[in-house]
């Protein structure tokens, strides 16, 4: 009887399981029947969206790029940076379907926990995701870069600039998909470890490997303040702390701070993140190893342009993995003045595109 009824529950969990991934499956198909219907009836001027996860430097960029794509293209584009975290991007999101907003270009903060708000979407609008994936959703592209790749590169840097001791690790928030993969990646790049994209440790675990001891990571929830104040204490408890990495963009940037202000800025290693004006100033100078950019002015513009195709019945753009990749790559003493001369070309382009005429 028990065998039986075990068998029963496995043959219902099982039922369950194909049932929940039917509707990503039917998402997706209804939003490409979507797609073929405006090749017949093109949208002339379609209302998109593009959705940060937070509010950063990084995403001032982003907006550059999609507000000049907006501008190039004739479309109507708004942008979403929520401050409050994962509740009030969920709010921002249903208030866009609400307006019926024609397409949504969105970094999830937590992918698992927004099933139901990115599939309401997908019903509603047209989805894709940018930044920081979620490969489960019934999103038709992400736009971005590999972060585990990017990670890896992160951690060569660090393994380059510093030869072993003590290492922290700064980071927004691990629900992220994107912030998972960039900190494995950092720990096996820094570890000189073989590549392995599934390889998962434990951010409470203390790490001791190839000539380092990882003494842990920190997060903040794009709380400044506290990402400012878990430098500190980590500085304060580790002093023969060698090298420290900042994940996101405002980690990275305070830091910089925090060493300039306990005179450890060049004593203490720093491999950085994105692309803050602090970090790269500090990195012309020779006191910051260096830093992993990515392209957040592509990302709101690839965004907007894959949107607006779409709803002109063209699905060209998108490949068939379903990943639009931007690579990241890395600033030095060397080139960081050339990256920093575009960068600032790109904001100029984005600011007069947001401009009224």
């Amino acid at each position: 009887m028990n065998r039986k009824l075990i068998s029963i529950v496995t043959l219902a969990a099982l039922g369950l399981a194909l049932t929940a991934a039917a509707p990503q499956a039917d998402l997706i198909a209804a939003q490409k029947a979507r797609i073929a219907d405006f090749k017949k009836a093109p949208k002339a001027k379609p209302h998109l969206a593009f959705v940060s996860n937070g509010v950063a430097d990084f995403w001032t960029i982003a907006k550059a790029g999609a507000t000049a794509a907006g501008k190039e293209l004739g479309c109507q584009v708004t942008v979403e940076f929520p401050g409050g975290g994962l509740g009030d991007q969920k709010r921002m999101l249903e208030d866009l379907v609400t307006r019926g907003i024609d397409g949504v270009s969105v970094s999830p903060i937590d992918p698992t926990n927004q099933a139901e708000i990115l599939a309401l979407i997908a019903e509603k609008s047209l989805l894709i995701t940018n930044d920081s994936d979620a490969p489960k959703a019934p999103r038709l592209c992400y736009i971005g870069m590999d972060n585990y790749d990017a990670g890896v590169m992160c951690g060569k840097l660090a393994r380059e600039g510093c030869a072993g001791g003590e290492v922290a690790i700064f980071i927004g928030r691990l629900e992220q998909d994107n912030a998972k993969r960039r900190r494995q990646g950092f720990i096996d790049g820094l570890l000189g470890r073989a590549a392995d994209a599934t390889r998962y440790d434990e951010p409470g675990k203390v790490i001791t490997e190839a000539g380092y001891t990882i003494v842990g990571t920190w997060t903040d929830s794009f709380d400044r303040a506290k990402a400012k104040a878990n430098i500190e204490d980590v500085m304060i408890k580790h002093p023969k702390l060698a090298l420290m990495t900042g994940l996101f963009e405002y980690n990275s940037t305070l830091a910089v701070e925090v060493l300039k202000q306990t005179g450890k800025l060049g004593t203490v290693k720093l491999a950085a993140f994105d692309e803050g004006a602090e970090v790269i100033t500090a990195i012309k100078d020779g006191s910051v190893l260096g830093t992993v950019v990515q392209d957040p002015y592509g990302y709101g513009f690839e965004s907007i342009k894959l949107l607006h195709a779409l709803n002109q019945g063209d699905m060209s753009m998108i490949p068939a993995n379903g990943i639009i990749s931007i690579s990241a790559k890395v600033i030095r003493k060397d080139n960081a003045e050339a990256f920093w001369k575009d960068l600032k070309a790109k904001i100029k382009a984005g600011k007069e595109a947001t401009a009224k005429p």
